[in-house]
């Protein structure tokens, strides 16, 4: 696994983390809701590279 993976990964679940503490949904709805967030979490890194990959060229 590559380091921005892990980072995302660890991301993803300390967000999801926060959400269950906060009361926002309950760990039952933990799966489905880390998959949405990992993936937010995922396009949004992925994007932001792919933008500063772009501004270079």
């Amino acid at each position: 696994m590559s380091a921005i993976n892990e980072q995302i990964l660890r991301a993803s679940k300390e967000i999801a983390v926060k959400f269950i503490e906060a009361g926002r949904i309950s760990p039952s709805g933990f799966p489905e809701l880390f998959k949405t967030i990992y993936f937010a979490v995922e396009e949004t890194v992925n994007g932001q590279r792919k933008a500063e990959t772009d501004k270079d060229k």
